[in-house]
């Protein structure tokens, strides 16, 4: 506690956030139950409001362990629900929601694959509906949509994150306790640990006075150094995976339940929710000193550090942040969330630094050097492996004299591009998918679009020509954050008619996702 409290620590926590353009963050710490907190910079910019410990934060993918601990509980109880284990098969739960596409994996996809993101199911992010969208999504029908979508891995070969899967396990908690979920967390975790600040999405605070509380997300942009607001949206279709706006001293509590192991979390559920069932990445390469591969419990990531244990999560969404961790070996737990999500960055060197404290490991950094921030330990919805694409990509377009929007593998050596020789006519229409729904063609700007704001992680695609009448790049942009990716777009011509279009939606996949051409609205 002494580092915490000390001027150097707060120094550095500032200079951590004017590094990743973090404009407030907020931290609690828990050891030997006593609990100490404090806010830095500001929960909003216009107007001014400082960050307090008491500040609201969305705290995006680190909900998954709530929703992991909920399942858990239901496991625990074998008297009410005996049918709930780990190894339950989820198609045995609920035999008529959960179907896959692929041939074994409706019968052999369990509860525990789900929560360890092991079943073979990429995340598919961009197939859900928000609440903008003509026929929202909700838990029910992301479960029934699997059916839809394709499968990248044998079930249990290896970790690919899927959000979608915590969804998928909140219906299940719907479904077998006849509460919605939000009603779950509040009855069996917000009361119980008195975590009175923490709801299942923003609506709900707003509607319990907590708005002022709330912070604004914000997202850096570099052209103009400036601060892009944004306001949280209600996302029903990815509750589990997400959606948990709590403050660090609310969350610090229920990282002491998990370390002093009280209620509602107790020691069978503790030991069923640490078990490690997947590495994050079997070949990690070069590794930190003392530290151990990560793993994937339920809803935690594991590793060892000079032997001992480090159980937490991490949360990346457009303007949030946020980590958790603790170490049952030491009885410490912090909780550390932000307003951009450059506060992972923030986070992952503040829980390193404090480890080593905990460690009595001296800090090496010359006395006049400012600290630095490192990269997430493991990073939510391929966060990492996506951020890891852009830079190859970058240093592909600038190594070889890219111009922006070309795809080096799509585009012929030499060309410049050029406008399809058939007309944008053509190619306008509706395209419908199964798994991912219809995507509607129009022509702006002399371009072809795609406005799929409707979905839950929303953008749009504006298409420029890339060779052969068929081969586009698209470009993304992102509804919510505005950053910007391309995408590789594939049009089938059959008989001079242009018959299907394919995206290269899921990095996950090797194929696109394929849309056939409808007249109408399915």
């Amino acid at each position: 506690m002494d580092l915490f409290h000390s001027a150097g620590f707060a120094s550095d926590v500032t200079e951590l956030m004017k590094q990743q353009h973090v404009p407030g963050l907020a931290i609690a710490i828990t050891h030997n139950d006593q609990i100490v907190s404090a806010g830095y910079g500001h929960a909003s910019l216009n107007p001014e409001i400082p960050c307090t410990a008491d500040t609201l934060f969305d705290i995006a993918s680190s909900a998954k362990s709530l929703t992991a601990a909920a399942v858990g509980l239901l496991v625990d109880d074998n008297d009410m629900f005996p049918d709930i284990q780990y190894d339950a098969v989820m198609s045995t739960l609920l035999p008529e929601d959960f179907v896959m596409s692929g041939e074994g994996y409706t019968e052999g996809v369990t509860v525990e694959d789900i929560l360890s993101h092991r079943s073979g199911m990429p995340s598919h992010d961009d197939s859900y509906m928000s609440v903008r969208a003509a026929k929202p999504d909700n838990a029910r029908s992301i479960t029934r949509n699997l059916r839809n979508l394709p499968i990248a891995a044998p079930i249990r070969s290896r970790y690919i994150y899927c959000n979608m899967m915590y969804t998928v396990a909140t219906h299940l908690v719907e479904v077998k306790s006849g509460q919605d979920f939000g009603t779950f967390l509040e009855e069996r975790f917000f009361k119980p640990l008195d975590m009175a600040s923490t709801t299942l999405q923003p609506s709900s605070a707003r509607s319990k006075g907590f708005e002022s509380r709330m912070a604004t997300g914000y997202t850096w942009k570099r052209a103009d150094s400036t601060y892009r607001g944004l306001e949280i949206p209600d996302c029903p279709e990815g509750q589990g995976a997400g959606s948990i706006i709590s403050s660090v001293n609310d969350f610090i509590k229920f990282v002491r339940a998990f370390i002093n192991r009280e209620d509602p979390i107790n020691k069978n559920i503790y030991e069923g929710l640490t078990r490690l069932r997947t590495f994050v990445n079997p070949n990690p390469g070069r590794r930190k000193r003392y530290t151990s591969p990560v793993a994937y419990a339920a809803g935690l990531d594991i590793y060892f550090y000079r032997g001992h244990m480090v159980v937490g999560h991490n949360g990346v969404f457009s303007g949030f942040g946020s980590r958790f961790f603790f170490l049952p070996d030491f009885s410490f737990g912090v909780v550390i969330m932000g307003n951009s999500d450059g506060a992972n960055g923030v986070a992952t060197t503040l829980v390193q630094k404090l480890i080593d404290n905990l460690h009595g490991v001296t800090d090496e950094r010359p006395h006049d050097s400012k600290i630095k921030a490192t990269r997430p330990v493991e990073m939510s919805k391929n966060q990492e492996k996506k951020e890891k694409k852009k830079q190859e990509k970058k240093t592909q377009k600038k190594s070889q004299g890219i111009q922006k929007g070309q795809v080096n593998e799509q585009r012929p050596k030499g060309n410049t591009p050029q406008p399809p020789t058939m007309p944008l006519s053509a190619y306008a229409g509706n395209y419908w998918n199964p798994g991912y729904h219809n995507l509607l063609v129009q022509i702006r700007d002399d371009a072809l679009f795609i406005d799929a704001t409707d979905r839950s992680m929303g953008f749009t695609l504006k298409f420029e020509h890339v060779t052969d009448d068929r081969k586009f790049d698209a470009h993304l942009t992102d509804w919510l954050d505005g950053s910007d990716d391309i995408v590789k777009a594939e049009f089938v011509i059959e008989d001079a008619q242009v018959t299907r279009l394919g995206l290269q939606l899921e990095e996950v996949l090797k194929e696109m996702i394929w849309f056939e051409k409808k007249d109408e609205v399915l």
